[in-house]
């Protein structure tokens, strides 16, 4: 089941020589499919069936497009004849889209069957696009044997949810797994597998779908970063009252190993006061941050600081 969201990969430019200024989210999925003539070598018998569950530039993604998206998947992984999902996203936020299906989805079905996200640097309508590749690539990955997990496929390499991040505003190649490394390699449609399938632990996901489902409204939770010559002032700003959601919690993207800024510390701790929730994160890109004994906030086993956000926005969600 092959499951469009929009994103560059469904974009169309005026001029086909034209890779950077275009409309993203132009092309339906069942279009990007018939793009993709090669499918066949890869489908190895099984057949495609696709669904448009939103079109959206992924830099505007909502969280009611992820619930319907998680509440697609699962329907689809419970169905016995569907051997995978394949999900065509952009780029700017696939990142955080696939933390949080590895975050919500249930372990019983990705345990068993994967979700491929698939991608693109270049728009459709590229002289030399890069998402059909990519797409063929994804199903490949889909119906590799042993196949779990959530992954993100793009320039013929596969990362875990857990690790991938957009590292390239342009070229081609534009994510990393950071010290992690790759999943995999896909190479003429076959899989070099580097290291294990991602498997999720029984009980794993933050919080049930059908739970999400019931909440009026997400916990609002902010990212305010760490820097010289930083101050309170932007913590003390979104502390005020009068916004229409009040705050939950902060993501600090930290310096280094998950330091702060003394005058940002100062603010955050009148957060923690007023009963929001502060976690760190490093704006490293390599490395993680290192648990340090009685640290003021703790932090999230190494996640960047916008899949903290979302692990902190589902944690608040279970209480």
């Amino acid at each position: 089941m092959v499951l469009g969201t929009g994103g560059t990969i469904a974009g169309l430019a005026k001029r086909r020589s034209d890779n950077i200024v275009y409309a993203a989210a132009q092309l339906g999925v069942a279009a990007l499919l018939e793009m993709v003539p090669g499918l066949t070598s890869v489908l190895r018998g099984h057949t495609l069936h696709s669904e448009q569950v939103a079109q959206v530039d992924s830099k505007d993604m909502r969280f009611d497009i992820w619930l319907t998206l998680a509440q697609r998947v699962t329907h689809c992984l419970s169905q016995s004849d569907v051997a995978a999902v394949v999900i065509t996203h952009g780029t700017d936020t696939v990142e955080e889209t696939a933390y949080f299906l590895h975050s919500v989805l249930p372990p019983e079905l990705i345990n068993r069957k994967p979700v491929v996200l698939a991608c693109a640097m270049r728009p459709a309508s590229a002289q030399y696009p890069d998402g059909p590749q990519n797409l063929m690539d994804a199903v490949a990955v889909a119906l590799a044997p042993s196949a779990a997990g959530v992954v993100v496929v793009c320039a013929g390499t596969v990362h875990t949810a857990l690790d991938v991040q957009k590292a390239q505003t342009y070229r081609l190649d534009a994510f990393t797994s950071g010290d992690a490394g790759p999943l995999s390699y896909v190479e003429e449609g076959q899989l070099r597998l580097l290291k294990h399938w991602p498997q999720t632990q029984a009980g794993y996901a933050f919080v049930a779908i059908d739970k999400i489902a019931e909440l009026t409204s997400w916990p609002r939770v902010e990212i305010v970063m760490s820097y010289a010559g930083c101050s309170g002032e932007v913590v003390d700003a979104l502390l005020r009252t009068g916004a229409s959601t009040p705050l939950r919690g902060i993501v600090v993207a930290a310096t280094g190993n998950g330091t702060i800024h003394q005058e940002l510390e100062v603010a955050l701790r009148r957060a923690v006061q007023m009963g929001v929730k502060v976690v760190r994160a490093t704006r490293c890109a390599y490395g993680h941050v290192l648990a340090v004994e009685r640290a003021e906030f703790e932090h999230f086993n190494g996640l960047s600081p916008v899949k903290a956000r979302i692990a902190l926005m589902l944690a608040l969600m279970q209480s």
